[in-house]
């Protein structure tokens, strides 16, 4: 084949898919996910812009603040950044997430997901949808990684390609899951051959997960709780913090943006620490229950300035360590038959699988509230992610399965009680109702009349 027909076959070929895209559904689809794209990034720049407008001595122009809004929405998925101008000389990576950021654009994709499969006619419809809806919103997202891909702050390629299309492609899927009712997720054909059929009751799955979701909650809420306490106990030190970052009301907005952000993140670092293996403050420092080991080196942050100094821990912080005590309970719970509880070895399975998916969840949650913050001593920033997900799956699955066991045998017993009373309701109504139908006294009969 020669060069010229080769040329033209890939024209025809490109012409083909381009009239298939006009006159089929992935159009919408994969407009969809642009749209998706393009309201996160006008989100973040709406912001950027206007701390930008009302900031008295800005560094950079309009191009500058789009190229911090675009790095904004490249964190807000998960993909870390690179400072180049640092005092070293040595570019600086910066890994961690605001979790609070990363709600917009999962909310945007995974309403996007639900609209794009709501016209579809089938399931294989429904699925093309959804794979040109993220290939939409990827193009997008290759876009702006290009275009940040210089600058002081500049995006990392290898992190951007590995959490854009994870992120998308969950959030998308999510969406056009719950969009079609939630349907049975079958196995490939190749899968399925060599799997073992086994067979669980949805039912079953959702005890599992939905007890695995109570302990995240409260896991995740004991460790705000946590924050909470901290900073109300040195209030100095955070507003002392805030005032010294910036004396403009532009870079104090943005300080108290930040900050809020990264309450999500607080909140799992809060959880690690009741856990017991808390998290490190660099690669010399770490905070735990049992205390803080190591001199920290912190860089000057509201929700950092309220650590505990180095030391042996007390009798406060070993109290943190009842948080997980009742993250267990809730698995175990939840983990119990709302209607009918299940037998002894499945509900003790349940708590056991309930606290072993609480420990995924955590370490996935760990894994982003984490991350360096440069190079050198602040490379290692935030709990570990194995530790914490190791340390969930042990305090949930040991406090959670006794606690199933009990709510079962307390369950049990009140079905028990209640039938016996039933039963003894029946047994006294039937009776009445025998009694009355008996006849009162002895009846003679009359006599016959005699025949004349």
């Amino acid at each position: 084949m020669s060069a010229a027909s080769a040329l033209s076959h890939a024209v025809r070929r490109i012409r083909s898919a381009h009239e298939t895209l006009r006159s089929s559904e992935s159009a919408p689809a994969f407009t969809g996910g642009v749209v998706a794209a393009g309201l996160g990034l006008g989100g973040f720049a709406m912001l950027v812009l206007c701390l930008w407008v009302i900031s008295p001595f800005p560094d950079s122009g309009l191009d500058g603040a789009l190229h911090v809004a675009a790095d904004c929405w490249l964190l807000a998925h998960g993909g870390g950044l690179v400072r180049t101008e640092t005092l070293s000389g040595v570019a600086a990576p910066v890994g961690v997430t605001p979790l609070l950021t990363m709600a917009f654009p999962v909310w945007l994709l995974y309403r996007a997901g639900a609209d794009a499969v709501a016209p579809a006619s089938d399931g294989k419809v429904a699925r093309s949808a959804v794979a040109w809806l993220i290939g939409g919103y990827l193009a997008v997202g290759a876009g702006v990684v290009v275009y940040t891909s210089y600058g002081p702050v500049r995006s990392d390629l290898l992190g951007a390609a590995l959490h854009l299309p994870v992120v998308a492609g969950l959030a998308a899927a999510a969406g056009a899951w719950a969009e079609r009712g939630r349907p049975r997720i079958a196995l490939p054909a190749r899968l399925s051959r060599v799997a073992v059929p086994v067979t669980v009751p949805p039912q079953e799955v959702a005890a599992v997960l939905r007890s695995a979701g109570a302990g995240v909650c409260v896991l995740v809420a004991g460790g705000a709780a946590l924050t909470a306490v901290t900073l109300a106990l040195h209030p100095g030190a955070a507003g002392a913090s805030f005032t010294r970052l910036s004396e403009a009301l532009s870079g104090r907005l943005a300080v108290l943006a930040v900050a809020i952000a990264l309450i999500p993140n607080a909140a799992v670092w809060g959880a690690a620490y009741a856990l017991g293996p808390g998290f490190a403050l660099g690669t010399q420092a770490a905070v735990r229950p049992a205390g803080v080991v190591g001199e920290p080196v912190l860089p000057d942050f509201p929700l950092l300035a309220a650590l505990p100094q180095p030391g042996p821990g007390t009798s406060l912080t070993w109290v943190a360590l009842v948080v997980p005590v009742l993250a267990g309970v809730a698995v175990g719970v939840l983990a119990v038959g709302r209607r009918e509880p299940y037998g002894l070895g499945r509900t003790a399975a349940h708590a056991a699988l309930g606290g072993l998916v609480c420990g995924i969840a955590m370490a996935l949650l760990t894994e982003l509230a984490a991350g360096p913050l440069g190079t050198g001593a602040l490379e290692d920033f935030g709990p570990s992610w194995w530790l914490t997900a190791a340390a969930a799956t042990g305090w949930t699955a040991a406090a959670g399965t006794p606690t199933a066991l009990l709510v079962r045998w307390v369950r049990v017993r009140r079905a028990a009680a209640a039938t016996e009373r039933e039963q003894a309701e029946r047994e006294a109504v039937e009776g009445a109702q025998a009694q009355a139908a008996e006849p009162e006294g002895d009846v003679v009969p009359d006599a016959a009349p005699s025949e004349a």
